[in-house]
């Protein structure tokens, strides 16, 4: 059983190759200002260039729609239980958007957790995807908050009313984990966020209604101080966080990424399988 655990994590280690360095620069009015990083050149050069990766599914995983408050409807790939299930992963792309690489994690998430749990990894940009730094940056800084929630609650609402909802996500995705389970209310069951920028309105987390894991790293940017002052307000708000700062670089759970910290990266993804699995009540 160990040896198959081992093996387990070793897998999901190495294909975190998706995770192309991205910090959240959404968050720029109430929850905290990062727009200025687009201008701090140690930040742009940080963000590695999506490996080439042209994604097949092997769980069949497929692109779907769904409605949305807007005109427009919203998108995402989903991979569905192989048994009728209510429980659903809601899995947020980085800054590049929903790449062949998130897809690919999507399956591998959906494989962990046993293939008894939907998966649906959402697009955030709608169809919009960045195979460069500039891009990225446009695609981020001229995301509208109001659709992006828009697009969460269409997700949720496609997801059903009884749908038991988690949420993984990764710099801008980590924040959007966050921020779904927020949205989400009594459906959130938790949420894991990958160095990427908490709430900061205590009235806000006050309403969240799940436990949180956050893997964060050693960093001038979702920095100690910010990740201290979030557990902070957590207690305020009377809400379970556990998190550990890992003596690494931002995205250090990615293996394409020069500062890439195996160590690390093992330690932290196994931490999020078992947080997620002992969610939704996974052996």
């Amino acid at each position: 059983m160990k040896k198959i655990f081992s093996t387990l994590v070793i897998t999901l280690v190495t294909s975190f190759a998706f995770g192309q360095s991205c910090c959240q620069l959404a968050f720029a009015s109430n929850e905290g200002n990062m727009a200025e990083f687009t201008t701090d050149k140690n930040f742009v050069a940080s963000h590695q260039i999506p490996l080439e990766y042209n994604h097949s599914s092997v769980v069949g995983g497929e692109m779907i729609t769904f409605k949305t408050s807007d005109v427009t409807d919203g998108n995402a790939y989903f991979v569905k239980s192989k048994v009728k299930s209510n429980q659903w992963l809601f899995v947020y792309q980085e800054w590049w958007g929903l790449n062949d690489h998130i897809k690919k994690q999507a399956d591998i998430l959906y494989n962990e957790m046993g293939g008894n749990v939907n998966v649906l990894a959402i697009d955030m940009y709608d169809g919009k995807v960045a195979t460069t730094r500039e891009e990225a940056g446009k695609y981020m800084q001229g995301a509208d908050e109001k659709r992006l929630e828009n697009i969460v609650t269409g997700a949720l609402a496609y997801a059903g009313k009884k749908a038991k909802v988690a949420s993984i996500g990764w710099c801008f995705g980590g924040g959007w984990s966050l921020k779904s389970a927020i949205l989400s209310k009594k459906q959130a069951v938790g949420s894991v966020m990958y160095y990427g920028m908490p709430v900061k309105d205590v009235e806000k987390l006050k309403t969240l209604n799940c436990d949180v894991l956050g893997l964060f790293a050693t960093e001038e940017w979702i920095s100690k101080t910010i990740v201290e002052e979030f557990a902070a307000n957590m207690k305020t708000a009377n809400k379970t966080l556990n998190y550990k700062i890992f003596e690494a670089a931002h995205a250090f759970a990615n293996p394409s990424n020069p500062k890439f910290d195996e160590k690390a990266a093992t330690e932290a993804n196994a931490m999020a399988i078992s947080f997620l699995k002992e969610k939704f009540k996974l052996k």
